[in-house]
């Protein structure tokens, strides 16, 4: 779990000397984050599974708006955007900007069992100054050593539009009990008109050609492409792309399908799309499906009724036109883009993955014996 020291009273600040992360925080604004992060829990472990001892692991993605970058998130954001990450065991994360500010505070809180790996900013106007970070707990997860950036090559891009991706994927190797597998975290073309959907299409099929030289040349066998994918539903959007991770072998974990999973609750975005060997699965949830789901922080922390709480920070972060003090305005204002600037724009995606296939190993290979 998270580290609390911040959220101290004073008395016990005296007595012993903590490291503080946000030492200037005010008692009120304590026992708000106190509160939050109490229902914050409840909602984890309502929706999130337990972790099941060395059978499974909890792996995640989630696209943290602006991280590094916006001036708006309140020390409170940090203990909750922490409090979210604790509950997995392996999360990538996306639009991890070019200062390392707050990877490194939400390091701090996470506590001295994670650890984490970041690529380097893919630089220019269309890299937007993002990189990709992988957090994971080190008492569950090891790096395997695979570790690079994919970038194409002129064999694979002669005759292409685009001869690069405009955000680096960064592939990273993990291992945990049985299994061993790469991650690798994508960003790919925002928008929703045709050139953007088109421009999409490309760049997944020059990835994925370059993925199939890679993995046959023992890259790795099982391999897992998350991150923020920018897809539209629909046949005129991007049903096209999904398709080519399909022919390539690849499939979604199917209980996150069509899920939206941007804070405004119109598109899915954020995916998940898997390659695996015979021993690497998914955990089965009771009605069949695979054991996964997008987690919402907003219906614990920054919810609707809240907007009063943050009338202050409101009034002093708004440089607009509109009155701050007026609270349909507020209400406005809190809902969008201020709440999203706390947390994030995207929603969290997970799914559970079994790490120990033994039984099932040992089966097989008992059977061997009577062919």
């Amino acid at each position: 779990m998270p580290y609390y020291n911040d959220l101290r009273p004073d008395t016990d600040l005296k007595k012993k000397g903590y490291a503080l992360v946000f030492p200037e925080m005010r008692d009120a604004e304590k026992i708000r984050a106190i509160d939050s992060i109490l229902a914050l829990k409840t909602g984890l472990d309502n929706l999130i599974p337990p972790r099941r001892t060395d059978k499974t692991i909890l792996i995640a993605s989630w696209n943290i708006k602006e991280f590094g970058h916006t001036t708006q998130r309140l020390p409170e954001a940090y203990f909750y955007i922490a409090e979210i990450i604790a509950r997995f065991d392996l999360v990538v994360i996306q639009e991890v900007k070019s200062t390392l500010r707050d990877l490194q505070i939400l390091m701090r809180l996470l506590g001295s069992e994670w650890e984490y790996v970041v690529n380097d900013i893919t630089s220019g106007v269309d890299g937007n100054s993002e990189r990709s970070a992988y957090l994971y707990n080190s008492s569950r997860i090891k790096l395997s050593g695979t570790v690079g950036e994919l970038v194409l090559w002129p064999a694979i891009t002669q005759g292409a539009d685009i001869q690069q991706l405009k955000r680096t994927p960064y592939l990273t190797g993990f291992k945990a009990g049985w299994k061993e597998f790469g991650m690798l975290s994508l960003h790919l073309q925002p928008g929703d008109k045709q050139d953007n959907v088109n421009y999409r299409r490309e760049e997944v099929s020059l990835l994925l050609t370059a993925l199939q030289e890679k993995i046959s040349e023992h890259w790795t066998s099982s391999l897992v492409i998350a991150g923020d994918f920018n897809f539209y539903k629909g046949d005129d959007k991007d049903d096209g792309a999904v398709q080519l991770f399909t022919d390539a072998g690849y499939y979604e974990v199917d209980s996150l399908i069509g899920l939206d999973t941007n804070a405004s609750a119109t598109q899915a975005y954020d995916r998940m799309f898997i390659r695996t060997n015979e021993y690497f699965r998914v955990v089965e949830r009771a009605d069949g499906r695979m054991n996964g789901g997008v987690f919402d922080p907003f219906q614990f922390v920054y919810t609707d009724g809240q907007t009063a709480s943050y009338g202050a920070e409101m009034v002093e972060d708004y440089t607009g036109e509109k009155d701050m003090t007026d609270p349909a305005n507020q209400a406005k204002y809190f809902k969008h883009p201020w709440r999203k600037n706390q947390l994030s724009d995207h929603f969290p995606i997970w799914f559970e993955l079994e790490i120990d296939s033994s039984e099932d190993f040992l089966k097989n290979k008992r059977e061997s014996f009577l062919d």
